[in-house]
């Protein structure tokens, strides 16, 4: 396969499948958010909470991530090269709405298990006055976080083509972002913990048939436990393949040729859309 030949098709591919990953997860998110504010059951219930936080957070997201990537990969416009303020927030905004909705679905993950205890010291932490407070702090948190992304994504200008791009300028950050936050923060943490907890809130829903609890608030657990569980074999399948295309960037520092360079930026654009993938199956799936 020709170079040209992989740039066209990476470009059909982020068009195509990219707009409808837009449109359908757009139109998931509000009725998503319909439901969930519109039913008193999940309106007191924190599981329900995390999980419409991490709705409205992904719809967001949509338009300042996914449709970004679409303009500059499918069309060529590259809204972050025009505008130095948009470069830093745009940079700021995606990881900010990526760490708030790992935090949302780890975060869920744990109420469930803690919903699920029969130990009722344990079950008193399944509260919605908590999970607000947890919300707050994880949003302050990751604000916090972002404040790098807003100093050291700025413009640079190539000495070859003179043309103008937004990345990171500042090699320490560089490091940070390649080897922890990609790989670290971003995936290996919330997959542990989401495997961990959703493994142990399955046990504690296979034994609530043997314990002493209402019909409605059994039916209620059982009814979230399964969404948070399908919620995390997503995030699960959705997040390996980055993990192991971050991985590969890191390996394959310099491309030999110019076709190695080519497949790779269509390996990361595939993933890239994969991951948004997730973003619309997440949405839609609650």
């Amino acid at each position: 396969m020709s170079t040209s030949l992989l740039t066209i098709l990476s470009q059909q591919l982020t068009i195509y499948i990219g707009l409808f990953l837009f449109i359908a997860g757009l139109i998931g998110g509000i009725l998503n958010l319909i439901v969930f504010l519109s039913l008193q059951t999940f309106r007191q219930s924190s599981c329900a909470f995390y999980l419409t936080i991490m709705s409205i957070v992904n719809t967001s997201h949509l338009f300042t991530g996914l449709l970004t990537y679409i303009m500059i990969n499918g069309f060529g416009i590259d809204w972050t090269s025009m505008s130095l303020g948009y470069c830093k927030f745009r940079y700021f905004y995606v990881a900010l709405c990526l760490l708030i909705s790992l935090t949302c679905m780890c975060s869920a993950t744990i109420d469930q298990f803690l919903a699920t205890c029969s130990n009722p010291r344990w079950y008193q932490w399944n509260n919605i006055k908590i999970a607000r407070y947890i919300v707050i702090g994880a949003v302050i948190l990751w604000i916090l976080h972002g404040i790098p992304f807003l100093m050291y994504y700025n413009h640079s200008v190539s000495p070859t083509t003179g043309t103008t791009s937004c990345g990171i300028t500042n090699a320490i950050f560089q490091k940070y972002y390649t080897f922890f936050y990609l790989i670290v923060l971003r995936t290996f943490i919330p997959m542990t913990i989401m495997i961990l907890f959703g493994a142990l809130a399955y046990r504690n829903v296979q034994q609530l048939a043997y314990r002493t609890v209402p019909l409605v608030r059994r039916e209620l657990d059982k009814q979230l436990t399964v969404m948070v569980l399908v919620e995390n074999f997503c995030a699960v399948i959705f997040l390996i393949p980055m993990v192991s295309v971050n991985i590969a960037n890191i390996v394959i520092v310099t491309p030999s040729n110019s076709f190695t360079s080519t497949l790779l930026t269509f390996i990361g654009n595939v993933t890239n859309l994969w991951l948004y993938l997730y973003f619309m199956v997440s949405i839609n799936v609650q």
